[in-house]
């Protein structure tokens, strides 16, 4: 594939509310700054689509919505071609009737790839082909990760790209305070065991080594999903994660048991939680953060998404206040730097030159800087300027996603709701309060075995 067609974001849907692209004036001026111009120069030189257009659709809306216009000013700016979005926080229904009634966009963002690979396996999709396959291994970061993560079976049965990923959040973090740890002479442990000697170690110095919440209402339950989706990818290969995923490997396994019971070693130990096991179950997630910033402390560690900050005290300034490190693996096992995360994956539902073209321009590096240059934007793309981004913790998050050597979405959101968004949420609460992981894991796979 010349350009390839596997540039586009997850966040790249979220663009032009309705507007056409042209309108919006360019944020960053065209060869002024750190920015890669030379990957925007090439691509205008190669692309005319004077007097085309091209309709998008995503999930993004408000401040998301108008950073994807100030991006697609530059596909305009470069192509001639009018870009119009629409962004609906109802885009997994609204994506459906539109390919049962007809009015499909040509360009469609997946906030996560298990619809996709439904309506992929429809015919709404249209695939790639290998040249998208190679340029994603090649240019991103664990790129045979997010090249799996985008393949799917057609209608025909057979497995083929159906999008590239543009925008990803990362969920293997462990957040804490770094004057705590300095005070107390604590090293960032850089193994699972070094984690768990830490652990260890804090509670021999009076101290409690995590924060944990796993309440959210009518969500209870899935910040312990988390955990046992990175204990997954520490123990067991990608394969085998994928497997489970899928239910090939049942959820009464052996090596999914283990998993949970990796997450127990830091959750059902009253030593070694704010608030106890009791505390564990009942603690909002939004809230469980609080007690890092306790002076003393009331816990060393809290492991976390990227987003956590939002839940931060006001005033704690994260990358001064508040620091994180990556979630460690175990050494024992040899699988690398799993990480865990969420990203958008952009398709098409036509397959013209511009929706081609379109894809193409997001995989260029100057697509992703001058998102990265918005802020809350993070890539793996290998080419990218990392110096582009607004922070150092924006850059620190980054390297974590460049440095990964798998890279695997939250299993959760991938497996049938009633799974993955029920008896795995409760399951996981009845774990922490005092059921086996053998009984949990056991009530979870008959409940799958009962949605066949």
């Amino acid at each position: 594939m010349k350009r390839s067609t596997l540039r586009q974001g997850a966040g790249a849907l979220a663009l032009l509310a309705a507007q056409g692209a042209s309108a919006q004036e360019l944020l960053f001026p065209i060869g002024e700054g750190a920015f890669s111009w030379g990957s925007y120069e090439t691509f205008a030189a190669e692309t005319d689509l004077t007097g085309q257009s091209l309709s998008v659709t995503g999930a993004s809306t408000g401040e998301d919505g108008k950073r994807l216009q100030a991006l697609y000013a530059y596909f305009t700016e470069a192509t001639g071609a009018e870009v119009s979005y629409s962004g609906s926080e109802s885009f997994e229904q609204d994506i459906v009737i539109n390919a049962q009634a007809g009015g499909l966009p040509d360009i469609a963002n997946f906030p996560q790839p298990g619809l996709a690979r439904d309506l992929a396996a429809r015919g709404t999709l249209k695939p790639f082909g290998p040249e998208l396959r190679d340029f994603v291994t090649e240019t991103y970061a664990a790129g045979s990760s997010w090249a799996d993560l985008g393949t799917f079976p057609g209608p025909d049965g057979q497995e083929e790209i159906y999008g590239i990923f543009f925008g990803t959040d990362v969920k293997s973090l462990v957040w804490y305070v770094p004057a705590a740890f300095d005070e107390a002479g604590y090293d960032i442990p850089e193994t699972m065991e070094e984690l768990k000697a830490l652990t260890d170690q804090i509670v021999e110095d009076g101290g409690t080594p995590w924060c944990i919440g796993l309440a959210s209402g009518a969500a209870t339950g899935w910040p312990a999903t988390d955990w046992v989706e990175d204990m997954m990818l520490r123990t067991v290969t990608p394969e085998e994660y994928d497997q489970w995923v899928r239910n090939e490997m049942p959820f009464d396994d052996p090596r999914v048991i283990r998993a949970i019971e990796e997450f127990g070693h830091f959750a059902r130990n009253d030593a070694f939680v704010a608030g106890g096991v009791q505390g564990v179950a009942a603690t909002d997630f939004r809230d469980s953060p609080d007690a890092l910033f306790d002076i003393p402390p009331g816990c060393y560690m809290h492991r976390q998404a990227s987003f956590i900050p939002f839940f931060f005290p006001e005033g704690q300034e994260p990358g001064v206040d508040v620091d994180f490190f990556y979630f460690p693996a175990f050494e024992s096992e040899d699988l690398g730097r799993p990480v865990l995360g969420s990203g958008g994956l952009i398709t098409m539902t036509t397959d013209t030159p511009a929706a081609r073209a379109f894809i193409d321009f997001l995989g260029t590096p100057i697509a992703h800087e001058i998102m990265m240059a918005q802020g809350q934007f993070l890539t793996p793309h290998k080419d990218a300027n990392t110096e582009i981004y607004t922070s150092d913790l924006q850059r620190s998050l980054g390297r974590i996603l460049t440095e990964a050597t798998t890279f695997r979405f939250d299993g959760s959101d991938l497996m049938p709701g009633e799974i993955g968004t029920a008896a795995f949420w409760t399951g996981m609460i009845d774990y922490v309060t005092g059921e086996s992981a053998e009984e949990v894991a056991a009530k979870i796979q008959t409940r799958w075995d009962s949605i066949r």
